[in-house]
């Protein structure tokens, strides 16, 4: 009798654990709607360093998962960790590569971020056509809700700024428009980057402010997420990263810096420098090329009337071209009115020396120095640089 009793118990418990593991959640799981596709895969893909999170070809792939007829499927292979790891969840078509990340269009990215806590299963829903735009977590942790939240963000702002447009990049304007709906785009992005209590998603943030690693025309923005999380959490190698990246020696001129003094020759033959010709309110050091159609349009319809209006006020205006033949450069500044004020340059196209001093590489560009010749504004053009300066000078 009591053989059989404990036989009986023995059956039971291992019937139970049975029961408990075949009720056991996957790691990371999910459904698909709408699926009519055969042969459809998810990836798990681990970025291993800063610069591989959102961007293609990079990341590690972990696991790999088929998604079922009735659109769902399930990762049980997840490595070892004792601390939360940001994976990247990727669906592919059968002819794309395992990690491959449509990142240049939001609406059409085929890949969003999550951040896996050990333990903690997460179970996921989405469509086909608009994965990432429609994709979401039951009950998402804290730093899940921030990686939702910024999707959100990130998918608004394209609708808002940039989705349907397109824009001829011969036209001046439209170049500059182009710019300007761009950086519209990356500041709600940065705005949320410099919001967020959370290092992971600021660092995605970052990432998807430029895939491809440009921050040339938001370098403050690195600078200010570098001396964040360096006080938050300084021994994280991705932190370490992203302050390699923001060295002053990587980035323009920034807000707040001196501007460096060098002495370059002029469209007369002469030599300036820069720190002795600064205006005793204002000086606009200009960047532009005579085959910039922006940059001629900026010299007419912008440059023009502030200086005919505010040179005698204390405003200044350097202008330095990226040319290589001087008869080019000559009959560009007299046909624009732009040999009005100061032109220099060292003919050596967009190799000069004062472009790596300077660390730009793309035009039209423009800092503006007060009188002691510190950097007090970038980047502004057409009728936002006619008020700034007004408002300025008033």
């Amino acid at each position: 009798m009591k053989t059989s009793f404990t036989k009986n118990i023995f059956k039971i418990i291992i019937i139970s654990f049975t029961l408990i593991a075949c009720e056991t959640p996957s790691d990371i799981s999910g459904k698909l709607e709408n699926v009519k596709n055969k042969n459809l895969k998810i990836y798990l893909i681990q970025p291993e360093k800063l610069r591989d999170v959102s961007a293609s070809y990079l990341g590690k792939v972990i696991d790999s998962a088929t998604v079922q007829p009735d659109g769902g499927f399930e990762f049980n292979n997840l490595p070892k960790a004792k601390t939360p790891v940001l994976f990247e969840l990727a669906l592919q078509q059968p002819d794309k590569h395992a990690n491959y990340l449509q990142t240049d269009n939001p609406a059409k990215s085929n890949f969003m971020p999550i951040v896996w806590e050990p333990g903690k299963p997460i179970k996921i829903t989405s469509t086909l056509s608009d994965f990432q735009n429609h994709f979401s977590i039951e009950n998402p942790s804290e730093i899940n809700r921030a990686l939702l939240d910024l999707k959100t963000i990130s998918q608004k702002a394209y609708q808002t700024h940039l989705s349907g447009k397109h824009w001829d990049l011969k036209d001046g304007d439209q170049l500059l428009d182009k710019e300007h709906s761009m950086l519209q785009y990356q500041t709600a992005l940065i705005h949320f980057a410099n919001n967020t209590p959370h290092l992971l998603p600021a660092l995605v943030a970052t990432r998807w402010v430029s895939p491809v690693n440009d921050y040339e025309r938001v370098p403050e923005f690195l600078v200010n997420q570098c001396n964040t999380w360096t006080k938050k959490t300084p021994n994280h190698p991705w932190v370490q990263q992203l302050c390699k990246l923001s060295k002053p020696e990587n980035l323009p001129v920034l807000i707040g810096d001196e501007f460096p003094n060098i002495t370059l020759p002029t469209i007369n033959n002469d030599s300036i420098s820069i720190k002795n010709q600064l205006g005793s309110k204002l000086t606009i050091i200009d960047l532009w090329a005579s085959w910039c159609a922006p940059c001629r349009k900026e010299n007419r319809d912008v440059l023009v009337p502030l200086w005919d209006t505010y040179h005698n006020k204390g405003l200044q205006v350097i202008a330095y071209a990226l040319e290589s033949n001087r008869a080019t450069w000559l009959a560009a500044a007299e046909h624009d009115g732009a040999n009005r004020w100061i032109q220099i340059s060292d003919l050596q196209g967009d190799d000069a020396p004062f472009l790596k001093s300077i660390r730009v590489q793309t035009i039209p560009a423009n800092f503006i120095l007060n009188d002691k010749g510190v950097v007090i504004a970038k980047n502004i053009h057409r009728e936002d640089l006619i008020n700034w300066v007004k408002n300025y000078i008033k």
